[in-house]
């Protein structure tokens, strides 16, 4: 069964990226959600998050720096940009039907250049309900809208396997508020073009 919908760098930056990369790795990514309890098969796939090339040279001009933690894994292509993969750890919900949450796996550590600020997001997970990327800031407790699926949003099940494309993927205003407070800037908005999203789920059983 298928079904389809449509919804709503300079070196010294990359230097930079790599040292705060290799710093993350130390970093304990506390609170992340486990695995669906008592679940004979736990959920799986996982969430990309593509960071445009032309979204990256903003974003480095301004001094900006966004690198997944782990568990995530990062990954560069020349054409489509910088990719964060979140690995799914959780979530019973339904992309075809619209309700629920998908746990997922590590998370995203953002810096200014500039200020010298950072906020570090754990407990992400895409909500079906409201079809929004969240994540929890460090020091806080409730989950904050970072990323919204925008443009042509493809959604399909096949046997178990339910799957999202997002050909656009937009900052949310709740996040674009959350990051220029934390960091010092001024250089998120709301509905400002990141890059692309992609979702592979299959629920617990």
């Amino acid at each position: 069964m298928s079904t389809a919908t449509t919804r709503r760098p300079a070196r010294p930056v990359a230097r930079f990226a790599a040292a705060v990369a290799a710093a993350a790795l130390a970093l304990v990514t506390a609170g992340a959600v486990a695995p669906s309890a008592g679940a004979a098969v736990p959920a799986a796939g996982s969430a990309v998050v593509t960071e445009s090339n032309a979204f990256f040279q903003q974003a480095a001009l301004a001094g900006i720096v966004a690198v997944p933690l782990p568990s995530a894994t990062a990954s560069y292509d020349g054409s489509a940009g910088f990719s964060g993969s979140f690995p799914v750890t959780g979530g019973t919900g339904s992309l075809t039907d619209y309700y629920g949450q998908v746990q997922l796996g590590g998370g995203l550590l953002v810096v200014d250049v500039r200020t010298g600020r950072s906020v570090a997001f754990t407990q992400l997970a895409f909500s079906a309900d409201t079809w929004q990327l969240t994540g929890v800031p460090a020091g806080g407790a409730a989950p904050v809208a970072l990323f919204d699926p925008a443009g042509e949003n493809t959604v399909t099940r096949s046997g178990a396997v339910q799957s999202l494309t997002a050909s656009s993927l937009t900052v949310d205003a709740e996040g674009a508020l959350l990051l220029d407070q934390r960091l010092g800037t001024s250089f998120f908005t709301a509905g400002q073009s990141v890059g692309s999203f992609a979702l592979t789920y299959t629920p617990a059983s």
